[in-house]
């Protein structure tokens, strides 16, 4: 008998597909790349005690689609995260203004799914999180860049934007904006540049999306409040996630957002609720344990970034140019302009070592050509060390930088 035609899907599959998926061939030896966590950060013994202590008490709830909680997720983690908010953002808001969803990413999902339809205008910072550009550009929505500075998204060029869209008869659907240790570059919005950006958010009757995934990992713990905090026109949707605090594998996070939208966005959450356990565990580790666990995580942090910092300038000399961030897990850095770090990606890869090529992460990829993204929680200190070696080897072989004689020592603050 012979072997049968193997069955071919692609005249069914619709068009606008994203590219197929690669098969998944594992990490490379070094890499600097994702929003991975710090393996030894993450509070295993706790988590345990966390998941037998809750299990005991109330597992008999998970035979019940959003364990008797409701649809917007395990009231208790919700009430955990109205304290926190409080606490930490300066956000004043109830239980049930807040969701729970499967990670930050379907947050995105869910608000683009309530606001966005082809052929919208979105206004993003220019360099911003690839995750929102590539689901923006799979939606068929214009992202316009706005320019950022050391302070996060230039008010002025924001203001620019929005008149010329105004006068050219469009109306963006949202400005997204990640104020508090922006990816990739690292800043924080002061406080006063957020309140500029409420008061052209009102103007212009544009929302903002301000998306606060990093905003636990400050190495000095202290943070200007929340855009949605200061919002007194209810024009902010609020997004984070328990992924770099706690554990990304762990796939929490949550809304913050006017009732006006939180009912738009229940209608389109049709998972039959996120993950029950990890909602659980996290409830009963969080409540006595947060606000421990994260200062130390950022120690930690903060102590691997010195290290990639100090390899970068040994390898690199003055070829990597770098402002150490205040907080998060990546450093953004710029190459010498001969320096492809589209080229260069493909190249490091091929030798073990992982990095996000810098257009990837900009509206703008001329001008992120020859920027790179670092993240340098997952690795250890030694692989840092050992991988930014190696980076510099195959990116000497490339592009002919760093020069050998560029090899000086500097310190970097």
């Amino acid at each position: 008998m012979s072997a049968a035609t193997p069955f071919d899907f692609a005249p069914l599959l619709p068009a606008g597909l994203p590219a197929p998926a690669a098969r998944w061939t594992g990490l490379a030896k070094y890499s600097f790349v994702g929003g991975n966590n710090d393996p030894d950060q993450v509070p295993v013994d706790g988590l345990i005690e966390a998941v037998s202590a809750v299990l005991r008490r109330e597992g008999k709830t998970l035979a019940t689609y959003g364990l008797a909680s409701g649809p917007q997720g395990y009231r208790p983690l919700r009430e955990f995260l109205t304290t926190k908010l409080k606490r930490d953002a300066g956000i004043a808001c109830a239980a049930d203004d807040i969701m729970i969803v499967s990670g930050s990413l379907q947050a995105l999902d869910l608000v683009n799914q309530t606001l966005l339809a082809r052929g919208d205008t979105v206004l993003v910072e220019q360099e911003t999180y690839q995750g929102a550009l590539t689901r923006l550009t799979r939606l068929g929505v214009k992202a316009v860049g706005i320019p950022l500075d050391d302070q996060g998204m230039r008010m002025d060029a924001l203001a620019t934007a929005l008149a010329d869209h105004k006068s050219r008869g469009i109306t963006p659907k949202y400005i997204y904006t990640i104020p508090t240790v922006q990816n990739p570059t690292g800043s924080i919005m002061p406080e006063s540049r957020r309140v500029g950006m409420l008061k052209l958010s009102q103007e212009y009757g544009v929302p903002i999306f301000e998306d606060d995934c990093y905003a636990d990992l400050i190495w000095n713990g202290e943070r200007p409040p929340a855009i949605y905090a200061m919002s007194g026109h209810g024009g902010v949707i609020h997004i984070g996630s328990f992924s770099k605090s706690i554990a990304p594998a762990l796939r929490v996070g949550f809304i913050v957002a006017p009732w006006e939208m939180m009912s738009r966005m229940l209608a389109l959450k049709t998972d039959a609720g996120s993950g029950a356990l990890e909602q659980m565990v996290l409830a009963e580790y969080c409540a006595p344990h947060f606000s421990t666990h994260v200062p130390k995580l950022t120690r930690g942090l903060r102590a691997k970034l010195d290290t990639l910092m100090e390899a970068l300038n040994e390898q690199f000399g003055t070829a990597a140019e770098f402002e150490a961030p205040e907080g998060g897990i990546f450093l953004w850095v710029k190459l010498p302009d001969n320096v492809d770090t589209l080229k260069l990606y493909q190249a490091a890869l091929a030798a073990g070592v992982a990095i996000n090529p810098g257009p990837e992460w900009s509206t703008d990829k001329a001008y992120a050509g020859s920027r790179l993204r670092l993240c340098f929680a997952s690795p250890s200190r030694e692989q840092i060390r050992e991988g930014v070696a190696l980076l510099a080897e195959v990116c000497r072989k490339e592009f002919g930088v760093p020069a050998r004689i560029a090899n000086v020592e500097r310190k970097r603050g």
